[in-house]
């Protein structure tokens, strides 16, 4: 018998069109050529990503919103305090919730690595959004097709939410520690050791009680008694012992310090240093300043020397932008640097890739937060070791200890090494603290003003916009406004919303801007957390 090949394969083909047809439309979407799952671990570095690149990264945008520099140059930005909507982080947690998945689906227990530092994921970015905005979908949000109008979380509960993630991931790894249990593979943070994940953990939960000040007797949130327990019991609640145990991210050549060799002809003279921090460095005679920062060009013309304090002069961040540009770009003629102003270091910013380290959640800020808990009487113990240790951790991250320090500075304002010449201060930690503005002033409210300021200082490009929310918290350090900062010369409390939740999510949205704010999404009305 004789095939018709013709006809077997026509009718093949037919059988696979019908095939075909009776497949459902979300079969078909379905790209064989992209993956629908990804190791735990691969996921994990996405989403540690996001917590450096999304929060505000040195030299940024918000670190001119904290006040640690300016821009000058309008083409490319400005000073003020004008802004929109906080980022959105909710892809960052829909990722949280797909490793844990994950995890899971390689055939790990409920609880595990993955699922503790989840957790602390979580509180992270809830409490980043939340400290911005106020009251955020939470408890319904992350539900996927489940629930697409997630309604909006009190801020109290949402911050309540976050003390108990904390906790519970506390809890976890302590169990999986135990266990044997404490690799974080693809953890490229802290060398996959849950352990240090653990003292993160716990030093972040102090910073969101810290953030909670203003709330300390509100029923339900037990702010002080969390405060306490935590102190009380460290082989329970293990903290950072050092700087060794920060959270930080660390920069290399392929991943570059944002000022460093290849932008230096866009915005080293575009981007002067500010007021608010120089001058709080330069008062106290600290030599974190001359580490930092540039000695400006018209001082060193006008005879001062590199080694004077008061060489060092930046720009009000309000300053009317014209004026800081003519003043920052004013020629003090050959051999000196341009510029009435002071600018960020030549020789730690620009002559290489990797900058400094940028904390997250840093050891020098855990120091200040037991220092003012104590001083507000949270917990029994010293605030004033505490103080001291912050600072002192905060000056050896820039090299400053007692003995002959050696600075740099770039005599013309360039960054070749011809530009560099080096000075000798002497310090010497004892008279540094001995100074009536650095001594703590006791467990009072001057005492506070005194962590507070330290710990602004010791935030300086790193932690994101730590040292502006412990300002709009406490009004410490005072900040500068003019016409410069915008916004009828006010620091701005708050973010709007984003544009998502007003499009996709009104009537939710419309409940929550009318419970908080009277109807009114607008960038100068204060917060539950700051009332």
């Amino acid at each position: 018998m004789k095939f018709n090949h013709k006809l077997i394969g026509l009718c093949t083909a037919f059988a696979l069109m019908l095939s075909g047809c009776e497949r459902s439309f979300e079969e078909l979407e379905k790209d064989p050529n992209r993956p629908v799952t990804a190791p735990a671990s691969l996921v994990l570095q996405g989403i540690e990503s996001d917590m450096y690149g999304n929060i505000g990264t040195p030299f940024s945008d918000e670190m001119r919103w904290n006040q640690f520099y300016a821009i000058n140059y309008n083409y490319y930005g400005n000073n003020e305090y004008n802004w929109s909507s906080f980022t959105d982080h909710y892809a960052t947690l829909k990722n949280v919730v797909k490793m844990e998945e994950e995890a899971k689906r390689a055939g790990l227990a409920d609880v595990n690595v993955y699922s503790a530092v989840g957790k602390f994921f979580r509180a992270f970015f809830f409490d980043q959004m939340s400290v911005r905005g106020g009251d955020i979908p939470a408890s319904e949000a992350l539900k996927g097709l489940e629930i697409i109008t997630p309604k909006y979380d009190s801020q109290k509960d949402v911050y309540i939410q976050i003390l108990a993630w904390l906790d519970q991931s506390n809890s976890e790894m302590t169990s999986l520690i135990a266990g044997g249990n404490s690799k974080l593979t693809g953890d490229f943070y802290l060398g996959e050791d849950l352990a240090k994940w653990q003292k993160v953990v716990n030093s972040f939960r102090l910073r969101i009680l810290i953030r909670l000040s203003k709330k300390e007797g509100e029923a339900g949130m037990n702010v002080k008694s969390q405060f306490a327990e935590i102190l009380a019991n460290p082989t329970k609640y293990p903290l950072m012992g050092g700087m060794s145990d920060n959270l930080e991210f660390k920069s290399n050549l392929f991943n570059k310090y944002p000022s460093n060799p290849d932008n230096f002809g866009f915005d080293a003279t575009r981007q002067n240093m500010a007021q608010t921090y120089v001058g709080l460095l330069t008062a106290r005679k600290d030599p974190r300043v001359m580490v930092t920062t540039e000695p400006a060009g018209a001082q060193l013309k006008a005879g001062k020397l590199p080694s004077d304090f008061t060489a060092f002069i930046a720009a009000n961040s309000g300053e009317d932008l014209s004026d800081m540009s003519n003043k920052a770009g004013k020629d003090n003629g050959p051999g000196f640097a341009p510029g009435e102003y002071s600018f960020q270091s030549r020789s730690r910013y620009y002559s290489n890739y990797i900058g400094e380290s940028t904390f997250l959640v840093g050891y020098p800020e855990m120091c200040f937060n037991i220092a003012e808990g104590i001083a507000r009487g949270w917990a029994t113990g010293s605030a004033e070791t505490w103080y001291k240790k912050g600072i002192q951790a905060s000056q050896e991250f820039y090299g400053v200890k007692t003995g002959a320090l050696t600075m740099t500075y770039s005599k013309t304002g360039g960054r070749a090494a011809s530009d560099f010449a080096n000075y000798t201060v002497n310090f010497n930690f004892d008279d540094y603290y001995a100074q009536p503005i650095v001594k703590f002033a006791g467990n009072n409210i001057a005492g506070i003003e005194q962590i507070v300021t330290q710990k602004y200082l010791a935030f300086f490009m790193n932690s994101g916009m730590e040292a502006y929310f412990n300002y709009i918290r406490t009004g410490f350090p005072k900040f500068m406004t003019g016409v410069g900062t915008g916004n009828s010369g006010r620091i701005a409390v708050r973010w709007q919303y984003p544009l998502s939740e007003r499009t996709t999510n009104e009537t939710n949205y419309n409940a929550a801007i009318q419970s908080q704010f009277a109807g009114k999404d607008d960038i100068n009305q204060q917060l539950w957390l700051s009332k």
